[in-house]
């Protein structure tokens, strides 16, 4: 398995810490990346695109996400423009009216991701800027052709699912196991499908109940897929055992 080096940056602990813990899961050792061998990537989005496009140049093979999909995925509006294309819905990025999101356009985890009640809008290539859709924040795990059962982030509507809600101060998740889970299982794998994922990936929603709709907001192809994580435990919730769920994840390359 292979870890990132260690670099001051949030994201860095908390790949190294989860592959420490599937490594000690599987009993195997952990080597660091040098960007020259293959094996399981557990690496930070930045670093995991870095890596599978190396990877793939040099045609050795790894288990992650294909270079091709994490390309895609990782441009939050490159993803967003191709899922809009088959008419699924997003966040409006334009006519826009306050409050509106704005989010790095390649970035993860909700790291800087804020809210904006006021002028001016920035303007700028390296962010996306969307309105802010009130609702029930929405995640589900896609592993190859294999759906998960989706979770309800437990935060009151309005409230962003920050970087602190999903690793400091973790909100409650709760299965979804109604006619809005199952249509939401169908849209996962179906925005899957259409970027192109080759592997795992959380995909996340949110849906305004007042207005019937169901948004796509991001699907992550590098996602965290320890125990714990809103990866296993969307499968956890539909049945599938951690023995199973590491079967799964190892059971090809890229």
């Amino acid at each position: 398995m292979l870890r990132e080096a260690w670099r001051p940056h949030p994201l860095a602990w908390l790949h190294r810490a989860e592959a420490r813990g599937i490594a000690a899961e599987l009993d195997i050792p952990l080597s660091r990346y040098t960007g020259k061998s293959g094996g399981l990537l557990r690496l930070s989005d930045p670093v995991m695109l870095r890596a599978t496009e190396a990877l793939t140049r040099a045609g050795i093979p790894y288990i992650g996400p294909g270079a091709g999909a994490m390309q895609l995925c990782y441009d939050k509006l490159a993803a967003t423009q191709r899922v809009a294309t088959v008419g699924i819905e997003c966040p409006a990025s334009e006519g826009l009216s306050f409050p509106l999101v704005v989010k790095p356009r390649r970035g993860s985890d909700s790291l800087g991701v804020r809210i904006l009640h006021t002028g001016p809008v920035p303007r700028s290539n390296d962010l996306l800027v969307q309105e802010f859709v009130i609702g029930m924040e929405l995640t589900v795990a896609v592993l190859r052709d294999l759906v998960g059962t989706p979770l309800r982030i437990a935060l009151p509507e309005g409230t962003p699912y920050s970087f602190a809600h999903k690793y400091l101060f973790r909100a409650r998740r709760e299965p979804i196991t109604d006619s809005l889970g199952a249509r939401v299982r169908h849209m996962a794998l179906k925005i899957a499908k259409l970027l192109g994922v080759d592997w795992a990936a959380r995909v996340d929603f949110i849906y305004d109940p007042r207005r019937d709709r169901l948004c796509f907001l991001e699907c992550d192809v590098a996602p965290m897929l320890g125990v714990g994580s809103a990866f296993a435990d969307s499968l956890l919730a539909a049945g599938i055992a951690r023995d199973a769920q590491l079967r799964l994840i190892l059971g090809a390359c890229s």
